[in-house]
């Protein structure tokens, strides 16, 4: 606090005054560049023209969906919609699968032990899926299990 009890507009104003009457060749051209300077900016900032935030978009809702649905029927859909994606999700097991065959194979047939690499494979995925449980345990501030 005592950095502003030390400064005065009277004092500054004194030693303006007392640095602007000193004799210097130069202090004319520095008063007109500083004005030109001051001035080029204002011009620039005052053709922005800025008036605020724009105003935000209007928002269309498009429902496919009746909005006078009864709890029922929105349970009917929910479970429709849960079979489908489970379907789905056998589906793409089921290529997943088909495609691991395939490297299989094409891992055999390069004289790799396929066997070996699927264990370590999933002993390393076991591992960062502890790691993660680990994680988010420490983060809830929960005891970590260990096996």
């Amino acid at each position: 606090m005592s950095f502003w009890k030390r400064i005065s507009p009277v004092g500054a104003a004194k030693d303006f005054s007392n640095e602007f009457l000193r004799p210097n060749p130069y202090r004319w051209r520095i008063m007109a560049v500083s004005a030109v300077a001051t001035f080029s900016i204002f011009s620039v900032m005052w053709n922005e023209g800025a008036k605020g935030p724009p105003a935000p978009p209007e928002v269309t809702w498009i429902s496919t969906l009746s909005p006078d649905r009864t709890d029922a029927e929105i349970i009917a859909a929910n479970i429709a919609n849960q079979k489908e994606k489970d379907r789905l999700a056998a589906e793409q097991a089921a290529r997943d699968e088909k495609v691991k065959d395939v490297y299989r194979a094409l891992g055999r047939a390069s004289g790799m032990d396929v066997d070996r690499i699927e264990r370590e494979a999933k002993a390393e995925r076991l591992a960062e899926e502890r790691a993660e449980a680990a994680r988010k345990a420490a983060q809830r501030g929960q005891p970590v299990d260990q096996p």
